[in-house]
């Protein structure tokens, strides 16, 4: 989820707990053999075994349409020690998919096998290769076609986006054909899309037929939903959820990392990004982004959030 799940809001996520694995925002490769900073700018995890610091591991995503040259990429990044390389087959930006990548080539499933082909023989055995897909282009008509594609290039993991390019992120993601491709490869399929809550998490399990399932925008919107799918799990009782005053401080510690980490001018709209999504769990994000709007001076962000308990008064 590129320019929102970054290394700053996997490691406040993670620190939440519930989450098996994460996967990087994706990094784009063109006609050049990225150099080591690139991959650390992008996955500073790599620095610390590849985990984020809560101890999770975060398996690096690549993006591109050249078997050769992702190949290569892939080679220098898994000598780096991510827990595994994605390729992304599912990115529905316009950008993207007019140079070739993303979702636009599940029109052409035999690249998707020469692509994994290349990657699998390019990283070491005991590190996995992943592939993460939409149900197609257009239409969902080569859905199955493609996954046989990734699986038979080498990948030993495939998630799918229940959703076609076309159909964006609109309601309701198609589960059901999840299930079709689960059932037409040999590989374990994890089902994605339209998972906001327990429920959506189990609707979607019953109608993909796939045990594991991952967790995007519906994460950054409630993040303690795969505590909570985790309690389901176990059938323990319905997890309480995490309540505002337990996200306070994780609020605050999001806001202390986009200002060690990021430009300046980046700073305010950041936090604002993230509690525009957490309003739709949260009336306080309602109320905090409302009164952060139109503020984008940093000092005056710390200001607000130190009044309202997000910040510890002698922080230094």
């Amino acid at each position: 989820m590129e320019g929102l799940l970054d290394f700053v809001l996997r490691d406040i996520l993670t620190r939440v707990g519930g989450v098996d694995r994460c996967v990087s925002e994706f990094i784009r490769v063109t006609h050049t053999l990225l150099p080591e900073h690139v991959f650390l700018r992008v996955i500073p995890e790599l620095a610390n075994g590849g985990c984020t610091p809560s101890g999770v591991p975060v398996r690096a995503q690549l993006l591109g349409s050249d078997p050769v040259c992702l190949a290569e990429n892939a080679a220098r990044l898994a000598g780096m020690g991510p827990h595994g390389i994605d390729l992304n087959f599912g990115c529905p930006a316009k950008v993207v998919n007019r140079h070739g990548g993303g979702a636009a080539l599940l029109d052409d499933p035999e690249l998707l096998t020469r692509i994994v082909s290349a990657v699998r023989r390019a990283v070491p055995a005991h590190m996995p290769v992943s592939a993460k897909m939409r149900l197609g282009f257009n239409d969902d008509s080569r859905a199955v076609e493609c996954a046989q594609a990734l699986a038979d290039g080498g990948a030993d993991e495939l998630v799918v986006h229940a959703r076609t390019k076309a159909d964006a992120y609109r309601p309701p993601a198609y589960w059901e054909r999840v299930n079709d491709i689960r059932l037409g490869v040999a590989i374990p399929v994890v089902a994605n899309g339209e998972i906001w809550s327990v429920e959506d998490a189990m609707l979607c399990r019953q109608a993909s037929g796939c045990a594991s399932i991952m967790l995007g925008r519906g994460m950054v919107v409630d993040p303690g939903l795969a505590l909570a799918v985790r309690h389901a799990d176990a059938q323990a009782a319905a997890h309480p959820g995490v309540s505002w005053d337990e996200m306070k401080p994780l609020v605050g510690a999001f806001w202390l990392l986009v200002c060690a980490r990021l430009e300046v001018r980046q700073q305010a709209g950041r936090l604002k990004q993230w509690l525009n999504f957490m309003r739709r769990r949260y009336p306080q994000a309602e109320e905090a982004y409302v009164a952060l709007r139109t503020l984008h001076d940093p000092a005056l962000v710390g200001q607000w959030l130190l009044a309202h308990g997000a910040l510890a008064a002698d922080r230094s």
